[in-house]
C-alpha cells in the first residue's frame, strides 16, 4: 500500500488537496493529514509516506524545517517531498532545494498538475 501525507495548518487547503487527490484512495493509496510541522514529523517518522505534500508556512515547525529533517537528520532520502507555498521567489526555491526537497509548487496550485505528480512519484499510471 502506497502512502501519502498532506500537510497544512489551513483547514480548507488540507481538504481541497484531499478531494483533488481522492480518487487515489481506489488505488490503494492511505491518507494522513496533519496540521503543523511537528505532528507532520511524527506521522512521517511512523508511517514513512511515500509522498508528503507539505506546507512551508505553519506553527510549531515550518516545512522548510520538516523536510531538512526528514532528509537529512532521518536520512529518510525515499520519501518524496513537495513543498506547497505561497511564496514562489527564487530564493524561497532554492531554499528549498537546500532543505532536500523533491519539487516546489506555488499556491494557488493547479489541481491536475497536484494529481498528476501524484500518480507520477506513486506510479500509478
Amino acid at each position: 500500500m502506497k502512502k501519502l501525507l498532506i500537510v497544512d495548518d489551513e483547514a480548507h487547503i488540507r481538504m481541497l488537496i484531499s478531494q483533488t487527490l481522492e480518487d487515489l484512495e481506489d488505488e490503494d493509496v492511505a491518507f494522513f493529514t496533519a496540521e503543523n510541522g511537528a505532528d507532520a514529523l511524527q506521522i512521517i517518522r511512523d508511517e514513512q509516506p511515500n509522498l508528503v505534500f507539505l506546507d512551508v508556512m505553519m506553527p510549531k515547525m515550518n516545512g522548510m524545517e520538516v523536510c531538512r529533517q526528514v532528509k537529512q537528520e532521518l536520512g529518510l532520502h525515499d520519501v518524496f517531498i513537495i513543498l506547497l507555498t505561497a511564496k514562489g521567489q527564487e530564493l524561497d526555491r532554492q531554499k528549498g532545494q537546500e532543505v532536500g526537497a523533491n519539487l516546489y509548487m506555488t499556491k494557488p496550485f493547479d489541481p491536475d498538475a497536484l494529481l498528476a505528480k501524484a500518480r507520477e512519484v506513486l506510479a500509478l499510471d
